[in-house]
């Protein structure tokens, strides 16, 4: 796989690689191809090295006797950044670093598969950085975000479409799902929207007047 990147812009989202189920190569090459900014998480950095990608930040806590600095020549000039605050994860640090840079938005992958709190947790953090980042998680399967309260796209028929509630979400209507929703409320653990998919061809239309509501694209 080829090092990054084209664009060196900013406003293009960063890419975040962390440290959990692999994706394939072809999603992280397209992802790597537009990324102004390429964080990794830890020792993460030995898998991702392998695949000849040119990494811009190191970051982690950097426990288990990993040491950061080798990298130092072979990626210069990386940056290494220790976050030793074990309050927060290391992805959501790197959420942090790119607030920090002023970075409005971020792809992250690698962050989920294996276990399952961290996925959850990786998850469930889009909602917590609403204000600050855009964040959208991608593997081979998924595609996560947070709606707003009007969202439309085009779609062709059957996508896959669940719709993922962060607590309680209320007032959800739809336009062009096979299951559509009218004023409905979902809460997570009670009723979810998962596995919806669309009518037909063209535009899908999501509302909701209150809460975080999850958009996941699937497929199988």
């Amino acid at each position: 796989m080829s090092s990054h990147h084209i664009v060196r812009d900013d406003q293009e989202p960063a890419l975040i690689i962390a440290n959990g189920e692999s994706c394939s190569p072809e999603l992280l090459g397209q992802l790597l191809e537009w990324s102004p900014i390429v964080v990794v998480l830890d020792s993460a950095i030995i898998r991702v090295l392998e695949l000849g990608i040119k990494v811009d930040v190191l970051l982690g806590d950097f426990d288990r006797n990993f040491n950061a600095e080798k990298y130092k020549d072979s990626q210069y000039p990386i940056e290494i950044v220790h976050t030793p605050n074990q309050n927060k994860t290391d992805l959501e640090k790197a959420f942090d670093y790119l607030i920090e840079r002023k970075i409005p938005a971020v792809n992250v992958v690698w962050a989920t598969g294996r276990r399952a709190d961290h996925t959850i947790t990786n998850v469930t953090n889009i909602v917590r950085y609403q204000n600050d980042l855009k964040i959208v998680i991608l593997d081979d399967y998924s595609k996560i975000y947070q709606l707003p309260r009007k969202f439309q796209k085009w779609y062709p028929a059957k996508s896959i479409l669940s719709l993922i509630p962060i607590g309680l979400v209320e007032g959800i209507s739809s336009e062009n799902l096979e299951y559509p929703l009218e004023n409905d409320t979902l809460t997570i653990g009670y009723r979810t929207g998962s596995s919806n998919s669309v009518l037909s061809d063209g535009l899908v239309t999501i509302t909701h007047s209150d809460g975080d509501l999850l958009l996941m694209e699937c497929h199988d």
